[in-house]
């Protein structure tokens, strides 16, 4: 049996709507959820504190209104209002898998899900609830990636581990260049001189003037994000030095 102790004790976990759409590419897949809520398990079986915010792509994106000529902040506030889905369905997903689970929204929704309130959120994983953020920051013109820099921060996250598809940030598009070169580590003057695609530069700055490291991995992967909360090498991290 291991000795070894997990490196971070409370996360923040990042995901993109994508991830619950399962091989349709839209839409709630409720395997696709039990198999995520599996992978939190994980980690949630050491003890480790989860909080999780999750994107909206799988249902809404802002954009596709925008460019027909809806106004952008009532485009950003049906995908907040979109995130909510989904962390409604990863809750459900948690719960079934044993694992007690709250949904915080920065859009009251009083009937389905608790107000994001900060101490709530933090008391929620010191008694063994994983915390899902829905709603963004509460307001528009801001990304998921930015409302999980912000939260993780709130909250005093070790880390954030954003899970993606890839495994880990790269120089070119890995599924365009075959010969795409991949960083095991950034620093953030690196990712925002670089402008790479890990997360908007929003995101990235506040993790920088706050000091909150980055792992981008891909979640896929059996066993990453257990890897990666227990400081083993995986994907690419981003932090000060």
């Amino acid at each position: 049996m291991t000795t070894q102790q997990p490196r971070y004790q409370r996360i923040m976990l990042k995901l993109s709507g994508e991830a619950m759409a399962g091989e349709q590419g839209c839409g709630i897949d409720p395997d696709q959820a039990a198999v995520l809520a599996g992978k939190i398990k994980t980690v949630y079986d050491l003890g480790i504190q989860v909080s999780v915010v999750i994107g909206a792509g799988n249902l809404w994106r802002g954009n596709i209104g925008v460019e027909r000529g809806m106004e952008q902040a009532t485009a950003d506030y049906m995908g907040m209002i979109a995130t909510v889905m989904n962390g409604l369905a990863l809750q459900d997903a948690l719960e079934r898998a044993g694992v007690p689970a709250r949904v915080q929204t920065a859009i009251t929704m009083n009937q389905i899900a608790e107000p994001y309130i900060r101490l709530r959120a933090i008391r929620h994983m010191e008694k063994g609830r994983v915390v899902i953020i829905t709603g963004g920051t509460g307001n528009p013109y801001f990304t998921t990636d930015t409302g999980a820099a912000l939260r993780g921060m709130e909250v005093n996250a070790d880390v954030i581990i954003k899970g993606t598809q890839v495994d880990g940030v790269y120089d070119v598009d890995p599924k365009k260049n075959p010969d795409a070169q991949k960083f095991d580590h950034l620093t953030f003057a690196e990712a925002l001189r670089r402008r790479v695609r890990v997360m908007d530069l929003t995101a990235i700055t506040l993790c920088m003037d706050h000091q909150l490291p980055l792992i981008v991995l891909n979640i896929w992967d059996d066993q990453n994000l257990l890897k990666a909360v227990m400081g083993e090498p995986v994907g690419t991290l981003v932090s000060g030095d």
